[in-house]
């Protein structure tokens, strides 16, 4: 896992019917879901998954904090892109950057703060592979910073 990332990671995502109101525009709660989903793609590009980090570490994740700001909505059927980026690692959280673009054009940007809990719920320290796959995202966008070709 500790091999150098792309700063940035990708989740396609399109809108079904599901996801809208009588309208067709998406609920607001659902963009919390697709964030949740790009996470989750997130570990599995860096070589794990929840159920992994249950079985080899016993720890769980959970949000902790979460700042949403709504710019514009997404429709039925919209090819959307939610963009992560990791921007802190602490010893038993991470927070985290995610954009929610259909096109390049911004719809929702957030905030979140995920925290790592043992199976009773108890904060917990980040397994090491994940904090040093984290870590390498980090560096890979502070390196982009540093050449100017930082991606938003």
């Amino acid at each position: 896992m500790a091999e150098t990332m792309p700063p940035m990671h990708v989740y396609p995502c399109r809108v079904y019917y599901e996801d809208t109101d009588a309208a067709g525009v998406v609920y607001y709660a659902n963009y919390l879901k697709y964030a949740e989903r790009a996470r989750s793609e997130l570990l599995r590009e860096m070589g794990t998954d929840n159920s992994s980090l249950l079985r080899q570490h016993g720890v769980v994740f959970a949000v902790k904090d979460c700042a949403v700001t709504y710019h514009e909505p997404a429709r039925l059927d919209d090819a959307l892109q939610i963009h992560t980026r990791i921007l802190k690692i602490g010893g038993a959280s991470f927070s985290a950057e995610q954009r929610v673009e259909r096109s390049g054009r911004l719809l929702v940007g957030m905030t979140v703060r995920v925290a790592c809990l043992d199976a009773e719920g108890r904060p917990a320290r980040l397994p090491g592979a994940l904090r040093s796959a984290f870590a390498s995202r980090q560096e890979s966008l502070s390196a982009g910073r540093m050449n100017g070709t930082e991606h938003r």
